[in-house]
């Protein structure tokens, strides 16, 4: 079985990972702005935001969507 997917952005990245990067890069008042859900905005926190993204597909697909742009 062949696992490699050349074109999949997201290949091997947990959603740990990418949530731990946007936050050191944009910082989670703009993380915040630009995806407005409240685990972002009031107390944010990673583990709070994992267990709100991991149960809300709409917000990890915003999410993710982030994490991909930064990418290019």
């Amino acid at each position: 079985m062949n696992d490699k997917q050349p074109d999949n952005p997201l290949h091997g990245v947990t959603l740990e990972r990418m949530l731990t990067e946007l936050v050191a890069h944009y910082g989670w008042d703009e993380m915040g702005r630009q995806i407005n859900i409240r685990c972002f905005n009031n107390d944010p926190s990673i583990q709070s935001s994992l267990k709100f993204l991991r149960k809300t597909p709409w917000a990890r697909a915003q999410v993710e969507a982030l994490y991909c742009s930064r990418q290019q």
